[in-house]
């Protein structure tokens, strides 16, 4: 019987083994057809049924983009879609990394396909867009060399966005460049954390901060991609840091005097602004110490966060 249960178990392990590896081609269909005959081995089995319902969700995604008809558009419905799959997954109770890993390959390569036709004909109308859509497609096929060379041209183009800036850190800490890696998530959570898609972030260093993060306070969506920086700052992660431009220096006192007119008068003050406004302090006193200048704001602003929330003043000076 333990010989019986044990050539089960191995023929399944094989057969998953198999899908994931099809998956990686791109052939999905011979990744169904493993899985389902796994199941018909075991028809209990929770990963198979899990690896099932991953993969048939996503091909129910992709007969839609015969609703779009440019590549590019199809290309982009496609990596749209990552949003609503995380969604579904929190209805699961397990999770299966190597699925995940498969899954995403998956994806991956074939939004790739619908983008590198318009890069093969040579004509980039759609400048950073693609070039940012091109990166993160090679991310996640494990091509990180090649996702950095497009990640960083669509920098060139968006010097000021976030969502733009966190994909290249993140290529950059899945090339162990965790120093550059740490500036640029520190400088993209600041611009702008709404754009920033976490759950499409593939390095250790920001997984296990927002997994940190939201743990240490609760909080999800929007509210934990406000966090972040934070706790960036408070754990040491967003620790390589540089000098504001006078230019910088402007804007962020009149962002911080802007913020601070609507915490006295928002009656959900705690839900995006506070956070908001104390990464705004601290890129403020990061400022004055580098360039050792007006030591009284310092003090000041140390005390203003003390007044918004004290745990977090406790844990900054300790």
């Amino acid at each position: 019987m333990n010989t019986e249960i044990s050539d089960q178990e191995s023929a399944v392990g094989g057969l998953i083994q198999k899908a994931y590896d099809m998956l990686v081609a791109s052939d999905a269909e011979a990744a169904q057809r493993a899985l389902e005959e796994a199941l018909v081995v075991d028809f209990d089995h929770q990963e198979v049924k899990y690896g099932l319902k991953c993969l048939n969700w996503w091909l129910e995604q992709i007969k839609r983009i015969d609703d779009f008809e440019a590549p590019y558009n199809q290309g982009v419905f496609i990596l749209s879609q990552w949003r609503p799959y995380y969604g579904f997954l929190d209805h699961f109770e397990g999770h299966y990394e190597n699925c995940q890993y498969a899954i995403r390959r998956f994806v991956s390569s074939t939004a790739l396909d619908f983008f590198q036709d318009i890069l093969g004909d040579g004509v980039n109308e759609y400048g950073p867009d693609l070039l940012l859509q091109v990166g993160r497609c090679y991310k996640g096929t494990g091509n990180y060399e090649e996702a950095l060379k497009y990640l960083e041209q669509a920098v060139r183009f968006r010097r000021e966005d976030g969502e733009t800036i966190a994909e290249l850190a993140d290529v950059n800490a899945l090339l162990a460049e965790t120093r550059l890696a740490k500036a640029l998530f520190r400088e993209a959570f600041f611009l702008d954390p709404q754009k920033i898609d976490l759950y499409a972030m593939e390095s250790e260093l920001i997984i296990r901060l927002r997994d940190r993060v939201k743990k240490e306070t609760g909080k999800s969506g929007p509210e934990l991609c406000e966090w972040i920086p934070v706790y960036g700052c408070l754990l040491g992660v967003f620790s390589v840091k540089r000098e504001l431009k006078p230019v910088e220096l402007g804007r962020l006192k009149q962002s911080i005097f802007s913020l601070e007119n609507e915490m006295r008068s928002s009656h959900d003050a705690d839900g995006l602004i506070k956070p908001r406004l104390i990464n705004r302090y601290f890129w403020l006193i990061d400022h004055f110490e580098n360039t050792r200048e007006a030591p009284g704001i310092i003090e000041e602003t140390m005390l203003k966060i003390k007044i918004i929330d004290r745990s977090v003043y406790d844990w900054y000076i300790r």
